[in-house]
């Protein structure tokens, strides 16, 4: 899929998490807007996965460690045709499959339950140990927010990632630097973030997590590493494409109401609009 079509993808998953979110009258927006570009970037560009076939034994393996921004996995997987995308707007429903965590028990395309902060990135980390003990050739990717990184399992995961030489491993730091109770400078500050990870052995990317090309170049980049995992550290907009609520720790995990979520989603139809002029 070529760039404008990433970004036009990426803005349908950001409407669809928006929809969602405000369906569900709860949930998490802005983390799961910060991360949209690099959800659409592995779903629709990056992984071997197939839709028709979820389970197939070779596809590529996702976890989404910062479980709570579900909405944005959700929508990425509708999207790509993993369930309708008419079920976004049952997010967290009784009865719904799609609950305020990923459960791969119930929803198609999820492959990790998750939500726990800390224990993702530690599931992932097995995920590709197994590959590389039974010589399978898939790779696995997992998504940590920043806030996330505080806790002390995700250190200890990626000591045995890096000891274990597990170059089909590629962890992603959402840095969109706000977390629940603000600033994460404020609340306890994991920055360098980049040096930890190189202190841990993994080779590390710096981009801006926004932009395709960089996230393009990130990607590609990391399938040449060898013996080592990579890091990519994305710097992004927590928010990121609708006005009121980017760079907004207060939207961390808040539902627009009926007035909000219609500013919201003229915001992104404005977007896609300038988007089928380019």
């Amino acid at each position: 899929m070529d760039k404008l079509n990433l970004m036009k993808t990426a803005n349908e998953v950001r409407k669809g998490i928006v929809t969602a979110v405000h369906s569900a009258k709860a949930g998490h927006p802005g983390g799961s807007l910060s991360a949209a570009d690099i959800y659409t970037y592995l779903y629709f560009e990056e992984m071997n996965i197939d839709p028709a076939d979820p389970k197939k034994a070779d596809r590529d393996r996702f976890v989404l460690s910062k479980g709570h921004t579900a909405p944005g996995l959700y929508s990425v997987l509708a999207e790509r045709g993993y369930f309708p995308k008419e079920d976004l707007k049952t997010l967290r429903h009784t009865g719904s499959y799609l609950q305020g965590h990923p459960d791969m028990k119930h929803i198609p395309g999820v492959d990790m339950s998750s939500g726990s902060l800390g224990q993702g990135i530690s599931a992932a980390v097995g995920m590709a140990l197994a590959a590389k003990l039974t010589d399978a050739d898939y790779r696995v990717y997992t998504l940590l927010g920043d806030g996330e990184i505080q806790e002390g399992q995700v250190w200890e995961a990626s000591m045995l990632a890096a000891h274990r030489k597990l170059d089909n491993l590629v962890v992603i730091v959402d840095n969109n630097n706000l977390q629940i109770d603000g600033p994460i400078t404020e609340v306890n500050s994991p920055y360098p973030i980049d040096k930890k990870f190189e202190a841990f052995n993994f080779h590390v990317i710096n981009i801006d997590g926004n932009d395709f090309d960089q996230i393009d170049a990130a990607f590609k980049e990391a399938r040449t590493v060898k013996g080592q995992p990579t890091a990519i550290i994305a710097k992004t907009v927590k928010g990121k494409g609708v006005s009121f609520m980017e760079n907004q720790a207060g939207w961390h995990g808040k539902a627009p109401n009926d007035e909000e979520y219609k500013i919201a989603m003229e915001d992104l139809e404005k977007v896609g609009e300038a988007l089928c002029q380019m």
